[in-house]
């Protein structure tokens, strides 16, 4: 039985292809990356990042994830482009800096999340910012609202970045 496993196994690694498929490189993860969870969204499944941005500065833009208009089943528009390198550079200083502040959590349920995720090569450098109920601000003092404004001008720059 033993021989017979082996020689199935010897077999099936000497098929053309096998060995290229384990040897295959990962897709690149993206450097950047925002997703938006609105309200009323923590069940739905098909939730993609509203913008994923790779290290040379490609770019992918799903604008309409979160339309409340784009049925479960339906998967988002995907758009190509890019971010220009000096809004990356930027960007990464950014995110690295908000990560020494309190966004806090606003008083009342929580209205959707907003997530800034920067995945460099070392996974030291990774840095992943929460904003809970982004549009709400009872319960929040003047330094963490200033924080949120930070992180949504953050976001909208990323954004208004990409090219098609």
């Amino acid at each position: 039985m033993r021989l017979t496993m082996t020689g199935l196994l010897v077999c099936a690694l000497a098929l053309p292809g096998m060995s290229a498929a384990a040897h295959a490189d990962p897709a690149p993860l993206p450097l950047v990356s925002l997703t938006t969870i609105p309200d009323g969204w923590s069940q739905r499944t098909d939730l993609r990042p509203v913008l994923q941005v790779f290290a040379d500065g490609a770019a992918v833009h799903r604008p309409d994830v979160v339309s409340k208009d784009r049925k479960p089943e339906t998967e988002p528009k995907k758009v190509t482009g890019t971010v220009a390198p000096e809004v990356i550079a930027a960007a990464r200083d950014e995110i690295t800096a908000l990560a020494e502040v309190d966004f806090g959590i606003p008083a009342g349920d929580g209205k959707g999340t907003q997530i800034i995720d920067l995945m460099p090569d070392d996974p030291a450098g990774e840095v992943h910012l929460v904003v809970y109920s982004p549009g709400a601000t009872e319960g929040l003092d003047g330094d963490q609202q200033a924080a949120r404004k930070r992180f949504a001008d953050l976001c909208k720059k990323l954004v208004d970045a990409f090219k098609s």
